[in-house]
């Protein structure tokens, strides 16, 4: 493993210093600059960064380890198992139907009784509470699940989702050997969740198992590229990080069955001094919970053969972008972590990833600033230098420039284009709905995700300047419904980028019109934002690429019975809340049920 990870993180520095070179050889060709100095350096971290994705990617394609088939396991196993799903002023209805079709498809497995469930509640609004603990009691009685299926609210929200856990960890955490934690838009089928518990028999060692989750139920553009990218392509990310995670694999805060007395001895979050957002609670924990319990000497490890575990996401750029917020200054937090004693080598890499992951985008924006300063603050070229008795003109590097341009190519697409081609000619095909379905995905998803880059990158530049600069993002719930989103609330959100990619355009017309094509791929994504916004942010559009087959996911093509048991909950609950009103006129909606007595 040491060797493996050694060749990986020589290949990543070997690829950036040959990018940052080709660079250096190019711009530096008639002099050299400050400017010059500051776009080879910003240049050579984020061939950095691109390396170490591109070769995650190829170790998921290109690894041959497998997990071994577990052995048929002796019954009746001993081990508990609470299954949390903390919620945060959610849609009720939708967090309980999904805890029912969990509930439902495990109630049928012979490992039943060695689960229970607890919805943990630190919602805030009062009509969500009462609307919690109102279908909270329908959902009991229904399944008649007294005793197996727990609710409890919070008054308050100390230490927010991390907080949650350990107070149920504290309380109630003695009862059970492990713990399953869920988001609130988790869903997982009942099998996986007995075999993660069975894998947790099977090594005393292992101290927390992550599953892959994939992302279901989305029907704007924006979400269906997302879940179809995740289907398509995470599994073999995945398989890269788990080539590479020996006893130090990630932890990503859901899907994922812990050690209850583990996590209880050495995952205790300290709360950071100062102020946020670099001070106080620690917002992203799962990474750092992942280190602790590394360093504990437990094994942390995801297993991308576990199927059947599902999520969902923000259905718009808005949405995606304000939970971003959150989890870039969590990451950027972990900066005052790297130095804490005891960590393993691989866990401070991991962080170290996870804070480049958000200062990435910064990174790019200043280098395309850089360079576009850079012809226009150039000195007039001097042909009759006074140490030449001849004539010296400029030096043309454009093979070596084209040569650098390819490798950037390579390094951001290669990667995809493996997995899709790989994929549309494999039985893997017939999954996503033929090679011509993966192939044309594939093409859309990738023209999606350009015209969205520059968008994306000014979202995560603008948090990590408002972090820098002591703003604190809070911990906002997440909105998951997909509903249309108009061109003036998107104009709201993207102004700011309109007006810069405005100025792009017209300094670059005006200062360095050679440079204007290279301007055009970021500009006019920028200018035309809050069009594309509300446009891939529209369902209506999503339901015409679903005509067409576009996007078609596993999930979507042949729905699993727990995703149609949650949908089906979703509407059963709908009709139970309804009829209980109905013989309860008086009842007001933001009150509980009436006393049974």
């Amino acid at each position: 493993m040491a060797l493996r990870r050694f060749a990986f993180v020589l290949a990543a520095v070997a690829l950036a210093t040959v990018a940052a070179w080709l660079f250096f050889v190019v711009v530096t060709a008639n002099g050299i600059t400050y400017l010059h100095i500051a776009q080879i350096t910003l240049l050579l971290i984020c061939c950095l960064w691109l390396s170490w994705g591109f070769n995650t990617a190829l170790a998921g394609i290109f690894s041959r380890d497998r997990l071994p088939e577990p052995e048929k396991r002796p019954r009746p196993a001993t081990s508990r198992t609470a299954v949390l799903m903390p919620v945060y002023n959610e849609d009720v209805r939708a967090v309980f139907a999904r805890v029912a079709a969990m509930y439902e498809e495990l109630r049928r497995s012979p490992d039943f009784q060695r689960f229970d469930f607890y919805i943990l509640s630190d919602s805030t609004k009062a009509e969500n509470v009462a609307e919690e603990r109102r279908v909270h009691d329908l959902l009991v009685a229904e399944l008649s699940a007294a005793g197996r299926l727990y609710y409890r609210n919070r008054e308050q929200n100390i230490g927010r989702k991390a907080g949650n856990i350990a107070d149920f960890v504290t309380n109630h955490g003695g009862a059970y050997d492990y713990m399953l934690i869920l988001d609130a838009d988790s869903l997982m089928r009942a099998e996986t969740i007995v075999e993660m518990a069975g894998r947790m028999d099977e090594d005393p060692e292992l101290g927390l198992l992550q599953s892959q989750p994939l992302i279901i139920g989305r029907r704007t553009p924006f979400g269906r590229a997302l879940q179809f990218s995740a289907a398509l392509f995470s599994p073999i990310f995945s398989r890269g990080i788990a080539a590479l995670q020996g006893r130090e694999g990630p932890f990503w805060g859901h899907n994922a069955i812990i050690r209850v007395r583990a996590f209880a001895a050495s995952c205790g979050l300290p709360t950071l001094p100062g102020k946020p957002p670099f001070g106080g609670q620690i917002l992203s924990h799962d990474y750092v919970e992942a280190a602790l319990l590394a360093r504990a000497g437990y094994k942390v490890r995801v297993d991308p053969d576990l199927e059947g575990s599902f999520e969902e996401a923000p259905s718009n750029i808005i949405e995606y972008a304000k939970r971003d917020r959150r989890w870039c200054q969590g990451n950027l937090q972990h900066a005052r972590l790297l130095p804490a004693p005891g960590l393993r080598l691989w866990s401070r890499i991991s962080l170290v990833a996870g804070i480049m992951a958000y200062l990435a985008s910064p990174i790019w924006l200043m280098f395309l600033i850089v360079s576009l300063l850079d012809p226009v603050l150039a000195p007039e070229p001097n042909y009759f230098p006074a140490n030449s008795l001849f004539p010296v003109f400029p030096q043309p590097e454009t093979n070596k420039a084209l040569l650098l341009l390819f490798g950037i190519f390579v390094l951001l697409l290669l990667p995809k284009t493996l997995i899709a081609f790989g994929s549309a000619f494999t039985d893997r095909r017939k999954s996503f709905g033929g090679t011509g379905l993966v192939l044309a995905g594939a093409s859309v998803e990738l023209i999606l995700t350009s015209i969205l880059a520059p968008i994306m990158m000014m979202f995560q530049s603008k948090a990590v300047y408002e972090i820098l600069v002591g703003a604190d993002a809070g911990w906002p719930s997440t909105e998951r419904d997909d509903d249309y989103m108009p061109v003036s609330v998107a104009f709201r959100a993207s102004w700011w980028m309109v007006l810069s990619g405005a100025v792009v355009l017209y300094a670059t017309y005006t200062y360095a019109p050679d440079l204007m094509l290279w301007t055009l791929p970021i500009a006019v994504p920028l200018v035309t934002a809050p069009l594309m916004i509300s446009l891939t942010g529209n369902p209506v559009l999503g339901d015409g690429l679903k005509r067409l087959g576009l996007f078609t996911t596993p999930f979507e093509a042949h729905p699993e019975s727990v995703i149609r048991a949650s949908s089906q909950w979703r509407n059963r609950l709908a009709a139970m809340e309804a009829e209980t009103l109905s013989r309860n006129p008086t009842m007001d909606r933001s009150e509980g049920l009436p006393d049974p007595a």
